[in-house]
């Protein structure tokens, strides 16, 4: 009897099809609560794309950001592990809610935990804390080694190493993106690399005006691999790292324009992932409007091999003097932008929700705050790049006549769309993110030698 995930990534890449995904939506400052939308995305079920079940959860503005497991992706020879249970990271009120998904049509809430968001004026502070994975109890401090900021982070015990990114001050980013608090340097810029074994904090690698908001950080899936990848938000550069962070391999030019907050336009590079072949590198441009799908065979040189545009700040018919025609699917209007990506286990299947927060959503995206956000599938060539928008699917997860915020990272299940990272030794505790608490590792496992996943269990 095996456990849950899979032998190897490549394995992985053979696992059935997805039929469920699970969407956080998030409905802050309406006076109604969050809720986790159940999907239906079996393209054979007569409920194809059409929620099934809503967990609401018992408070208000909550803000869901992000979700992770209760168990690693990988741990398939470990017939005592089960996953049972969805992290929900509140960003907005500091909760953490454990869902048990036990029945994966009607999840239900098993617990609620108090993480924290920056230090306890809401400042910055860059930690981690710990949990334990079967009761959700709180352990202790992981490092009593902070770095300046907090977000992501990515581990490779195979090389001792934990490499941890920056978002910026909470009290900056929860009023909406205000350039001057890049000036004032509330705002991170750098990646922050701990010893796995010891966890102190060795080094912070500035990355430079280039390199502000460094939110996304993907190592190959392969253990043995010190090549790695961040996705800098502000400028949209990736940067590339072998063991340590390097030089930058890619860089979305800042478009010129009229009617915008500004004169000049970077790309907010907001998501990036890898595939579980490690082939190609797909990232997010939130402002820009496109999903962009690099072949990464030579890490040092990625080739541009898709490019899809689906709403963002600069289409044809809005304030901004033009570029992209708007898209349409199924008579509805994309009004925001590609923001999280799922990639399906196989590779072929890319689902984008198109809402980053809440704050920042009213801003860039009015239209979108107002009138809901969608789930959508981009087709991918798997065989020479290329991604294309599929017109039969549209996940709708309000389909009342209610006020949807946003939807945002979609996670599956029944073949399970989540790119699971890299299959190496498991260690006994959780690792959390202090200030917004992202699972981004799915729950670190047992100590012994298990296949692990070391970067969030997608």
């Amino acid at each position: 009897m095996a456990g849950p995930g899979y032998a190897s990534p490549l394995e992985a890449m053979k696992g059935p099809r997805e039929k469920l995904v699970w969407v956080p939506c998030i409905k802050t400052k309406t006076g109604k609560p969050d809720y986790l939308a159940t999907i239906d995305i079996d393209p054979q079920s007569p409920n194809y794309c059409k929620v099934i079940h809503r967990l609401y959860l018992p408070y208000l503005d909550d803000e869901i950001h992000h979700t992770g497991w209760n168990t690693c992706s990988s741990c398939y020879d470990d017939p005592s592990r089960v996953r049972n249970r969805l992290v929900l990271p509140a960003i907005g009120s500091s909760r953490v809610y454990v869902v048990d998904i036990s029945e994966e049509t009607q999840p239900k809430l098993f617990k609620v935990m108090i993480s924290t968001l920056g230090d306890a004026q809401g400042k910055a502070k860059g930690s981690f804390i710990t949990f334990d994975s079967f009761t959700f109890e709180h352990t202790g401090p992981w490092t009593d080694m902070d770095s300046e900021y907090g977000y992501d982070y990515w581990y490779q015990p195979t090389h001792d190493v934990l490499v941890s990114s920056e978002w910026g001050c909470p009290t900056a980013f929860f009023k909406g993106f205000d350039p001057k608090d890049v000036e004032a340097g509330n705002y991170g810029s750098h990646i922050n690399v701990y010893s796995w074994s010891s966890h102190r904090l060795l080094q912070s690698i500035d990355l430079g005006l280039e390199g502000i908001m460094p939110l996304e950080i993907r190592f190959l899936h392969n253990p043995l691999a010190t090549q790695g990848f961040v996705g800098c938000a502000l400028y949209a550069n990736v940067f590339r790292g072998t063991g340590l962070m390097g030089p930058k391999v890619i860089s979305i030019p800042i478009k010129k324009v009229e009617g915008w907050a500004l004169p000049e336009m970077p790309g907010i590079m907001t998501d990036i992932l890898i595939s579980l072949d490690d082939r190609f590198l797909y990232f997010s441009n939130w402002a820009h409007g496109d999903i962009r799908q690099y072949d990464i065979t030579d890490p040092e040189h990625p080739k541009l091999v898709g490019q899809i545009f689906l709403g963002g700040s600069i289409v044809k018919g809005g304030p901004v003097k033009e570029q992209p025609d708007p898209v349409h699917i199924q008579g509805r209007l994309i009004e925001g932008s590609p923001q999280m990506l799922q990639l399906s286990l196989d590779g072929k299947r890319l689902y984008v929700t198109d809402s980053l927060f809440s704050p920042w959503d009213k801003q860039f995206y009015p239209k979108l705050a107002k009138n809901g956000s969608l789930m959508l599938q981009i087709d991918v060539d798997v065989e020479n790049g290329g991604l294309a928008l599929n017109q039969n699917f549209l996940g709708m997860p309000e389909v009342t006549g209610e006020c949807l915020r946003s939807t945002r990272e979609a996670r599956g299940h029944q073949g399970k769309p989540e790119v699971t990272r890299g299959w190496t030794e498991c260690t006994r505790k959780c690792l959390k993110s202090p200030w917004e608490a992202r699972d981004r590792q799915g729950f670190p496992e047992v100590t012994r030698k298990c296949p692990r996943s070391p970067g969030d269990a997608r």
